[in-house]
């Protein structure tokens, strides 16, 4: 799939600016990590764009991202990929067993939360946002109550990386389209 037909295949099923602007910042978080694991960029951008293009359409855990695999199923995309896809949503029970699959659990719940602590900085923008902001808004339970914390260390403790590193390279990554994200 080419990113103009991930592209085509997101805005089919996703209406609302934010669900587009967390796809954008789950891209080029995932493109970022493809050039740090030497992955193929354009193919993990595509995955990070799409992962949950579903959800507008489909936004209970008895759908989401079950439809979305059905019709990457019947639109000819390969399992593997389909697999990254579903486990991403740690409810699907399907393990995270790829370099590729981990990587998007790992930035997915944090690429929100970033996005919800730029908006909270006087400027409202990715570039006022540091790893010590994330990390002390992090422990503020009630701050971006919905995302899962216990997602985002799970997520760092399989991918294997030092924290702080993580944050900076979503931060950067999502800091290089910030104008797309309107941060």
């Amino acid at each position: 799939m080419t990113r103009d037909e991930a592209w085509k295949l997101l805005t089919q099923y996703t209406k609302k600016d934010g669900l587009i602007k967390h796809a954008l910042a789950v891209e080029a978080i995932m493109r970022a990590y493809a050039q740090k694991f030497g992955e193929d960029e354009e193919l993990w951008s595509v995955i990070g764009l799409i992962h949950d293009f579903d959800y507008e359409t489909y936004p209970t855990a008895e759908n989401h991202p079950y439809r979305g695999a059905e019709i990457l199923e019947k639109m000819g995309f390969p399992e593997e990929y389909r697999r990254a896809i579903m486990s991403h949503a740690e409810y699907t029970g399907v393990p995270r067993e790829t370099l590729l699959a981990k990587t998007l659990f790992a930035i997915d719940e944090l690429a929100g939360f970033i996005t919800a602590v730029a908006l909270v900085r006087p400027s409202k923008k990715i570039a006022d946002v540091e790893v010590s902001s994330v990390k002390k808004k992090f422990k503020d339970k009630a701050f971006a109550a919905s995302v899962s914390r216990e997602d985002i260390k799970k997520g760092i403790a399989e991918l294997g990386i030092n924290e702080d590193e993580h944050i900076q390279l979503c931060i950067n990554a999502m800091k290089s389209i910030a104008n797309e994200l309107g941060l």
